[in-house]
């Protein structure tokens, strides 16, 4: 690699896992945390750090500069890039999250077709509690080392240590009772029971002769009523064609490796290692305060629920008001639920928004800052991608154009590539975030084992992204690149050929000082008002008009219609909309809503209609009156009991009817109190 040691302003080791290793023992007996600028030889230096002298005063950190940049078609002006990436790595580490527990038996339960099933069951009722359910008859073997079951799964659900497993006995032998003697084979004249001592209904002539030779034991029973079973495990081995859980992160302790024999043997031994406790990170909180899921019964916001493939959140309703219940130990970390959220009462917390911020701001601010002293003055693309899929993709193309360069181009000098934990966690608060601390632009990168509505949201946010940047005049700057697998290189380098030759895009604000919040709603306000301030053009007076997923935006209200009962006050998780105690006005303050549509389903004349749209932040935070009428007196009492429109509205709804004709009708003139006195009086 063509380094520059004086440019970088650090020693540079061309073989320091070779003859200089001696060098790197010196330094892990230093009193210096680590940066080894290679990952390749990563167990070599991990092994020596182990056999050091003295404890090392920090963990060992890696980066990669070689693949991602010092291969590059452009290595010699990388000395930006590389700098941003070594003084990322250097960066404190995130603050460590709560955990989520695990205990396994090793109760495992092997779903699937006998013959494939009964055998792995052989080799594995050695180390593991082991349970069979045949879904296909297959030959029993003689000596009952393991229970085993016969058919039809109706329900499949939980996680490791904890799956519950619902199925249906469909054939009169129950293999679980049945001694396998063979006495019920020996006196069937049909030949219907083989040695996988099921009966086969198609030969069965009902002689019944098997009941009779079963007697002692009772396992064969034409008539059995009962046939529900049910049972717990710690471990999912599902062997068949069509598995039951067929999301794409699938439960811990859930594996189907289909019917190939050494995807089978590939779980098997994972298995094995599946016996204990375990723990994981809880990469979620969430904050119910704020949640726009439901009010007074009324459904709003399901994006988290409709999002999450693994069935991790599920809806929760209590004396009306709606909020989200969140499994820990079936959630996987993808994040889409707080990429979704409207409102950031869920959030992605492995590591935390702020954290991320902290990263790119200092990606950023490395970078412009080397360019301008290289003289080369770009500004820098951001590249993200799950940390591990995303590396691997990386790492293989930035190897295979330096050893193929005619079929493969690697990452440009000015693409900054960022790890997360799964591409689906990042949301408009970080995109944005990043635009405005000087990358020119945001990109995504799909390595093909995302669910598909992990993709349909990602593309959705990014419409709606770059929505937002259109109102103020700015260029697209927030995009994506699929591939449909990590090995599927030619997309990646077909998109970094087309940046490279269009170029680094400049950055379309100055660089802002401020850091990204853990609320999400403050972190976009913030954003927000840092690029209404260097727009290229000014926000129109009524607003920008915004796609229908936005959660910026207004309310639409018919007049004429609106009663000002208040129902929407009521309802709204936000306080976006208000009402006002001394007199009959409803307000809204624009900023406050999350496009829920709550106030839209609750208000019974159907008078409001969502307006996404996005308007300058001094609208957004000005309170603004919707409607407002005259207060109606009571006839009676003079007291205020409502509304004049209200009042209007019940008189020519009700006047008709036969129970207010006459001199009734002025009681809806009334308030409550004194229509009942009224009716008193009429009545003696």
């Amino acid at each position: 690699m063509p380094l520059d040691a004086k440019a970088l302003g650090v020693k540079i080791h061309t073989s320091l896992c070779r003859q200089e290793v001696g060098v790197a023992i010196q330094a892990m007996n230093g009193n210096d945390s680590l940066v080894i600028a290679c990952t390749q030889e990563g167990a070599l230096f991990k092994e020596l750090a182990e056999q050091s002298e003295k404890p090392l005063i920090a963990p060992l950190r890696f980066v990669n500069i070689r693949e991602v940049a010092g291969w590059t078609q452009e290595a010699k002006t990388s000395g930006p890039k590389i700098t941003a990436l070594l003084a990322l790595a250097d960066m404190p580490e995130a603050e460590p999250v709560p955990v989520v527990n695990y205990e396994s038996q090793g109760r495992l339960l092997i779903v699937g077709p006998g013959k494939q099933a009964l055998p792995w069951a052989e080799k594995l009722s050695d180390s593991l509690d082991v349970s069979v359910l045949c879904t296909e008859s297959g030959a029993l073997p003689i000596a009952r080392n393991f229970p085993t079951y016969t058919g039809e799964v109706t329900k499949l659900d939980g996680y490791l240590g904890h799956f519950t497993v619902d199925w249906n006995l469909q054939n009169p032998i129950d293999p679980e009772m049945c001694t396998r003697c063979g006495a019920c084979v020996e006196v069937c004249p049909e030949g219907a029971i083989d040695d996988s001592f099921q009966i086969d209904l198609d030969k069965c002539k009902s002689h019944r002769d098997c009941i009779t030779a079963c007697a002692s034991i009772g396992a064969i029973n034409f008539d059995r009523v009962e046939r529900q079973r049910s049972s717990e495990f710690d471990l999912i081995m599902d062997l068949r064609a069509n598995p039951q859980m067929r999301m794409s992160q699938t439960p811990q302790g859930y594996f189907a490796p289909g019917q190939d024999p050494f995807e089978q043997s590939l779980v098997a031994n994972q298995l094995l290692g599946l016996v204990g406790e375990f723990e994981k990170p809880k990469y979620f909180a969430y904050n119910e305060k704020v949640c726009a899921h439901g009010r007074n019964g009324k459904v709003g916001c399901n994006a988290c629920i409709d999002v999450c493939s693994t069935g991790a959140i599920s809806s929760l309703f209590k004396n009306g008001q709606g909020t989200v219940e969140v499994n820990p130990n079936l959630c996987m970390g993808c994040g889409a639920c707080s990429t979704v959220c409207p409102s950031g009462a869920m959030r992605y917390n492995y590591p935390s928004v702020p954290h991320q911020g902290k990263e790119i701001k200092a990606l950023a601010t490395v970078f412009i800052t080397e360019s301008v002293k290289a003289k080369q003055s770009s500004s820098p693309t951001l590249l993200l991608h799950t940390l591990q899929a995303g590396t691997q993709a990386l790492d293989s193309l930035g190897r295979s154009a330096h050893l193929r360069p005619k079929q493969f181009e690697s990452l440009p000098s000015y693409v900054l590539p960022y790890g997360i934990e799964h591409i689906a966690s990042t949301g408009l608060d970080l995109w944005l975030g990043a635009l405005s601390y000087g990358f020119g632009e945001v990109v995504l990168l799909l390595t093909g084992d995302e669910d598909p509505s992990y993709r349909a949201a990602l593309e959705t946010q990014i419409e709606l992204g770059n929505a937002i940047l259109a109102a103020y005049g700015f260029d697209a700057r927030l995009s994506q690149i699929q591939l449909e697998s990590t090995s599927d290189l030619q997309p990646a380098s077909l998109a970094m050929s087309k940046l490279r030759q269009r170029g680094a895009l400049s950055a379309i604000c100055s660089p802002a000082s401020f850091g990204l919040s853990n609320q999400k709603r403050e972190t976009i306000e913030t954003v927000l008002e840092h690029l209404q301030k260097q727009a290229k053009v000014p926000l129109p007076a009524e607003g920008v008009v915004l796609p229908k997923s936005s959660f910026l935006g207004g309310l639409k209200i018919n007049q004429d219609a609106c009663t000002l009962c208040m129902s929407c006050v009521g309802s709204c998780p936000e306080g976006a909309l208000l009402d006002n105690l001394d007199e009959p006005k409803l307000s809204f303050i624009e900023k406050q809503c999350v496009q829920c549509g709550i106030c839209v389903q609750t208000c019974p004349e159907q008078a409001l209609a969502l307006a996404p749209r996005l308007q300058t932040v001094e609208q957004r935070k000005q309170k603004v009156e919707l409607n407002e009428t005259k207060p109606f007196h009571c006839i009676g009492c003079g007291k205020v009991f409502g509304t004049a429109k209200m009042v209007d509205l019940m008189l020519m709804k009700l006047g008709a009817h036969s129970a207010f004709a006459g001199e009734a009708l002025e009681r809806l003139k009334m308030c409550s109190d004194c229509r009942v006195v009224d009716m008193v009086k009429k009545e003696t």
